[in-house]
This record gives structure tokens, sequence and C-alpha cells, in this order.
């Protein structure tokens, strides 16, 4: 118990029990322990600690270890030393103890704060299959990696070590402008690219500088879900409008447009490569059409350029922006899905009157990518790396989506549907009409397999069940061992009552 007396009776007696087998320090362990002790009145203020050659012994510590962790709390104002008497226990200002309980005062969030709190991020694992985004990350590429990091921190380097570039470091806005021109049929120069931590960023970013409250936003149905809850948090009304064949159906989002006397829509969101999630190519007669109503409606264009690289590059489709002429397309880009996850690095390109408001956006939301990771990406595209990298991507991602369509096939023949679509990184298998794909992800899960709904994607137009599998990231050990699984899981007969859609 501590001693309670201010004055110089002999030193209070305090002990904790330190964890010598805990990863953490025993001096954080004293510290905190402490710390504890006098924030909750344990010690109160004005009691005189134990001397730190006596502390020191109780514990088994040495007396330099605690001298540390008495300066320490000393600089941070819960003991004072008094020279020649020792530390004695500061005044916290403890509120005085009520009589009557006191309601908590409320703890009110923005509007916008409250948004937030529903889309509250999930966290992925460490490439249970069939989570989506992973990608593979093998030998070669670290080796490549290390090697660049190793030659930018070099004395040699020209990194700047201050901050950079809200707009992002020239050498690789000039690197990505060339690599777009070439693959993808962009047309922009160096200026007009703005550096983001990935796609996201990049459509938070448009929201934030393109939409008021309000303003009307259509969207391809089914859609990204991190779409959707961006343009929700920005308090946009979204519009679905339905894909076919083709992609977005502009016209039946025009038919809905003049039907509902509906505001033209402010910004309009498509995955033209690649649909997300179902996977078609928009051709060139429907980007003709969307670009022609986008340029009469006034409207701006997210082109989501999503995972285009891993398609064969004589059977891609130019881009949404290098057909513009009337520079409403915002096409954006990502590095995080072709090299890892982990890079955080995606590029913005913009009309040329965009290119200030979303440097500011981006100035105010972190100020800038990380220039050490910006400088490494510009020497891998430079020295033809990343050129090599998507080759090797290419064919291996190609290779998996056939090895996950045959093991699907194999197991899941006579109730799953999957089809080859141009190479990318995940597929969707087709369920039979009367399941409910909620309930399948739903039981896939408690046995070990993670599973994207399709019906968690649709906005309005009705879809036959599905599950958006990722095949990227895992290899094919791991995606034989799935595929056992969902059989085991969908193939029992008792458990089929269970996957049927209650409206079925």
């Amino acid at each position: 118990m501590p001693n309670r007396s201010t004055s110089s009776s002999p030193a209070t007696l305090w002990t904790t029990r330190l964890d010598r087998t805990a990863a953490a320090p025993l001096s954080r362990q004293l510290a905190t322990a402490l710390r504890q002790a006098l924030s909750e009145g344990r010690i109160e203020a004005g009691a005189r600690l134990p001397s730190t050659r006596a502390l020191a012994q109780e514990l088994g510590l040495a007396r330099s270890t605690v001298v540390g962790v008495f300066e320490q709390l000393a600089a941070e104002g819960y003991i004072t030393g008094r020279p020649g008497s020792g530390y004695f226990a500061a005044a916290l200002g403890s509120p005085p103890q009520q009589t009557q309980a006191v309601p908590p005062a409320p703890r009110p969030l923005s509007r916008h704060g409250e948004r937030l709190r529903r889309h509250a991020p999930h966290w992925p694992s460490r490439g249970r299959p069939f989570e989506l985004g992973h990608a593979d990350v093998d030998g070669s590429l670290m080796t490549t990696w290390k090697r660049l990091a190793s030659r930018v921190l070099s004395s040699r380097s020209g990194i700047a070590w201050n901050y950079g570039d809200p707009h992002g470091e020239l050498s690789l806005r000039r690197a990505i402008a060339d690599y777009l021109a070439a693959a993808r049929g962009v047309r922009c120069r160096p200026e007009q690219i703005v550096l983001t931590s990935g796609t996201q960023q990049g459509l938070s970013l448009a929201a934030h500088v393109l939409l008021d409250p309000g303003d009307v936003a259509w969207v391809e149905d089914p859609c990204y879900r991190s779409t959707l809850d961006i343009l929700q948090a920005a308090s946009a009304e979204i519009v679905p409008v339905p894909v076919d064949d083709d992609g977005l159906d502009i016209a039946a989002g025009e038919r809905r447009h003049e039907r509902g006397n509906q505001a033209s829509p402010r910004l309009i969101y498509t995955t033209p490569s690649r649909q997300y999630p179902l996977g078609m190519a928009m051709p060139l007669a429907r980007r003709a059409a969307l670009l022609g109503f986008a340029a009469r409606a006034g409207a701006w264009i997210i082109e989501d350029d999503y995972e285009s690289e891993f398609q064969a590059p004589g059977q891609m489709l130019p881009s949404l922006q290098g057909l513009d002429r009337a520079g409403r397309v915002i096409y954006l880009g990502t590095f995080s899905k072709l090299v890892f996850p982990s890079l955080r690095l995606g590029y913005a390109v913009l009309p040329e009157d965009l290119v200030e408001p979303f440097a500011g956006a981006r100035h105010l939301a972190d100020r800038q990518s990380s220039g050490l990771i910006q400088a490494i990406m510009t020497e891998f595209m430079l020295d033809g790396h990343f050129a090599r990298h998507l080759k090797r991507m290419r064919a291996r991602y190609a290779e998996r989506q056939h090895f996950l369509i045959d093991q699907v096939a194999r197991r899941l023949g006579d109730v799953v549907e999957i089809k080859p679509i141009e190479s990318g990184m995940y597929l969707t298998a087709w369920l039979p009409w009367d399941w409910s794909d909620q309930a399948v992800a739903a039981a896939l899960a408690e046995a070990g397999v993670w599973t994207s709904p399709l019906s968690s994607l649709v906005l309005e137009t009705p879809r036959r069940p599905g599950l958006v599998l990722g095949y990227t990231g895992h290899s094919e050990a791991a995606i034989v061992r799935a595929v056992e699984t969902m059989a085991n899981v969908l193939l029992r007969v008792p458990n089929r009552k269970e996957l049927v859609s209650h409206g079925a």
C-alpha cells in the first residue's frame, strides 16, 4: 500500500508483477504499471515513491532501468523529483468524487462522420482463398525491388528527402504518361497526372472535387462496393444503371433519366475495360455513345481501368480517355494490384482544368505519396522491370484462371457454372437460380473459404446468384483445398435447403 504521507517518512512501498516472458521490455512494463497506478489514484498525489535502489532490488532490475523509467515519468508529468528527497506522485487533476451519478456528455459526430461509421473497413486475411485483391509476390520481384531500393538510397541518388510536389514527382509522372500512351492509348502530358495512394483515393478525391451533396452519380449495376461507399459518404444521389453484354447500358440510363424527370448526372462511374464484377469489355460503339452523352449532359466520367493490364495487349480496346475529345474523362489507375497491394501508389489522369483542384485535395488529404516509393517505382519503370513484370504476371494469372476453372468443373460441375474470360484477377461462378449466394457465401465462410456474393454488389437489376472468386495471390495447392471445401459444403444434400433463396 502506498504511504499517504507527504513527509520524509520511509519510501512508499509499491510493487508490481513484471512478465519476463513477454515481448515488451521490462522498462516499458514498469512505466505502464506506474502510469496506471498514478492515473487511477492508487498512488495518491504527494505520496513518495520507493527509492530507485529499493524498487530495483524489489523487482530484480538494474537500478539504471528504474532511474530511466522515473526520469521518463517525470518528463511526462506523472511524478516530480525533489533533490535529496526522491520522487513524489504529481497531482494529476482527477475529478472529485460525485455523490450523484452524472450522465455522460454526448459524443456527437458530424453527419459525414455518421455516414463514415457505416463504412467500417473489412480487413482481409493473409491470403485466404478466394479473397479479392491479392497479388502474386515472388522472389524475383522482391530481389529486383531490394536492388532498386538500395540504388535509390545510395548517396548518388537524387531523391528529395523533404516534402515533395503534391502532384507527384515529375520523373514518375513522365514514366506513367509514356507507359499509358503506349499501353492504353491515353492522351496526356505529365502535368495532367496527379499521383494518389490508389484507385480508391482517386475516386474519393473526385467525389470531393466534383460533387456537392445531392448531386446525381450514375454507377454500374452491379458495381464495385467501395465506389458505392465513397459516393454515399459524399452524399451523392446514386442512380444505378444496368449492365448488359456490352457493359454500362447508357441507353437504359438515358431512358430512366427522361422518364423520371431526374437531374442530369454530374458524374458517371464505369469500368469499361473489364466490368467489375461481370467481366465484359465495353465495345467501341458503346464507348462513343457514353462519351457523346457525357458531352451533351456536362457529366464527368470516372474511368476505372481495373485490371486492363492483365489482358492480351493486342485485344485491348483503347481507353475512354484516349477517345475523349470533350475533356470529360478522369482516368484512374493503380500500381497496387499490379505490383503488390502495400505499395499504395496510383494515379489520376485529369482534364487540364481539374489538375489543380485535384492536387489541392490531395495536399489536404495526406499531402503526397512517399517520395522514396515514388523514386523506386520510377526506377522500376524506366529500367523495363515493370513491363517484364506485367508480361510474367499476365501469363501466370491466365494459367491460374484455367487451373481454377478446371478444379471447379471437376468437383462442382453439377451445381456451379464457371467460364473463362479475358485474363484478370477474378472470376464469377454462377449458382443455381433458386440458390441464395448470400447463404452460400456464409456457409463457405464458416468452412474457411471466403467468397463475395454477387448480390452484395447488385443495386437494382436482378441477377442470377453467383460468387466472385479471386484467384491471384493464392497458390494452386490452396485453390485445390478451397475447391474441395466448397464441394463438401455445396454438395452435402442435407445442406441444400439452407442454400435455397427464400424468395425462390
